[in-house]
């Protein structure tokens, strides 16, 4: 798929599926199900690498991670997180985004509104994937965010703002139900929600929630379909006795 694809799902009214990956095997599965994009989140800081904040993670495991991942999904369109810092002047954040490109990725996604990044990787030729609302990177509270009327406006002018660069997607993260419905009928982009409420044009949600894959308190607007921590534990445990009995 490319970017146009998706801004015709938006037109047809077709939902856009996103989940995160960060490795070949559940990449492989993820395309096996045919899901519309995979986003090499830097969620990989926390789920995968076992720290508090995704703003922990680098570039070079960020590029690993998604190299491994068109290696798994080589037919489906890839867009990997620009860290924490990795876009903090246009120079920088173009050098980063081609990284991105090289190891697999077909467009990157950042937090906020960075203008002079956004438009220096954008001239490059490569997507771009906004995110607003609830930034990780930055975030000092995980409640949801514009609840209130100002907080509320603001995401939506930087939503047409990021409108008129044409991005593939805009990810809106833990905003009111009826802010992502006014800002998915006021754009052009595809919106891409997550705790965003049902009216945006497609929905992304965390692999190690979608599957249940840690035994944590999920985050209020997660939805499992599976639970591979009871399962894996149970195989754990079977392989364990299978061993002790020798």
């Amino acid at each position: 798929m490319v970017k146009e694809d998706f801004y015709s799902m938006k037109r047809n009214g077709k939902a856009i599926s996103m989940v995160t990956v960060y490795d070949a095997a559940f990449a492989r599965m993820a395309e096996a199900a045919e899901i519309d994009m995979l986003l090499v989140g830097d969620t990989a800081a926390n789920v995968v690498l076992g720290m508090d904040r995704t703003a922990g993670i680098s570039m070079e495991a960020m590029c690993i991670f998604t190299s491994a991942v068109k290696r798994g999904a080589p037919n489906t369109y890839i867009v990997s997180d620009m860290p924490f810092g990795s876009d903090s002047e246009p120079k920088i954040a173009v050098q980063n985004a081609m990284r991105f490109i090289e190891a697999g990725a077909n467009a990157v996604k950042i937090e906020g509104l960075p203008l002079e990044s956004l438009n220096a990787i954008r001239e490059k030729g490569i997507d771009i994937v906004g995110h607003l609302g609830l930034l990780p990177q930055t975030a000092t509270s995980f409640k949801q965010v514009g609840k209130n009327e100002e907080e509320a406006e603001k995401i939506f002018e930087q939503a047409k703002i990021l409108d008129g660069l044409e991005p593939c997607s805009i990810v809106l993260e833990h905003i009111p139900d009826l802010l992502g419905k006014k800002i998915s009928q006021a754009i052009n982009s595809p919106t891409i929600g997550i705790g965003a409420g049902k009216h945006t044009d497609g929905q992304v949600l965390v692999m190690h929630d979608l599957l249940r894959m840690h035994p944590f308190k999920l985050p209020p607007f997660a939805k499992t379909f599976a639970n591979f921590w009871e399962a894996g534990v149970n195989a754990f445990c079977n392989y364990k006795n299978w061993v002790n009995e020798k």
